[in-house]
């Protein structure tokens, strides 16, 4: 599948790993072009941890409330800020374990950031992966942890960040929950859940999010 999704990377625009923590958390239950939107200014206005911690809560609601959740979201940001000033000098952690302790963060955002900003190896866990590991025949684990777990006992450590990518992608362009594209799915040949989807492959094909490139002779 690498040579399918060549240019597969996390979709969400950041600079840095404080930038990318809180596009991860405003990533929750909408999509990373939302996210992308949004952000620019919200980075802008809101550049260090600090500033984030002593934002205008009306403002930054205001800024965020295309992706959803909003409320909630600039809730979790503040106290995000606060806990970064107050623990961390301000700084986002590079350790699993800190980065959980955060308000808002859980395993698959602190996996996003370590793997992303910080090149530490995780698997990123949401719901196209878990989707695809199970069809995959990797695991029949539902929670995302247990998840996380059996397919980094399948994997080597140095694949998983690149793993995490690749799935996201495949699972967002062309193994879709409702109808997957089997018959224009590159490991259709040994996939145990082909047939779930369209087959034949010219109609796979034309439910591909993403245009194919033509094969070189």
């Amino acid at each position: 599948m690498v040579e399918r999704y060549p240019d597969a990377r996390c979709e969400l625009d950041f600079e840095n790993p404080l930038q990318l923590l809180v596009a991860t958390v405003l990533s929750a239950q909408t999509t990373d072009v939302r996210v992308n939107m949004v952000t620019p200014a919200v980075f802008a206005c809101y550049p260090t941890a600090a500033d984030l911690a002593s934002a205008d809560r009306i403002e930054l609601e205001m800024m965020i409330q295309s992706t959803g959740f909003y409320r909630a979201k600039t809730d979790s940001l503040i106290k995000l800020g606060t806990a970064l000033v107050e623990r961390f000098e301000g700084e986002v952690p590079s350790r699993l374990k800190d980065l959980v302790t955060l308000p808002g963060v859980g395993r698959k955002t602190a996996n996003v950031v370590l793997g992303n900003a910080f090149g530490v190896p995780g698997i990123t866990v949401d719901t196209h992966f878990g989707r695809l590991a199970r069809r995959f025949g990797w695991t029949q684990e539902e929670d995302p942890v247990k998840v996380e777990h059996a397919v980094g006992a399948l994997i080597p450590k140095r694949d998983w960040i690149m793993l995490s990518h690749v799935l996201i992608f495949h699972g967002r362009r062309t193994c879709h929950a409702c109808r997957p594209a089997c018959g224009a799915c590159p490991v259709a040949s040994w996939c145990p859940s082909y047939g779930d989807g369209e087959t034949d492959p010219v109609k796979a094909t034309h439910l591909l999010k993403f245009e194919l490139t033509p094969v070189q002779p």
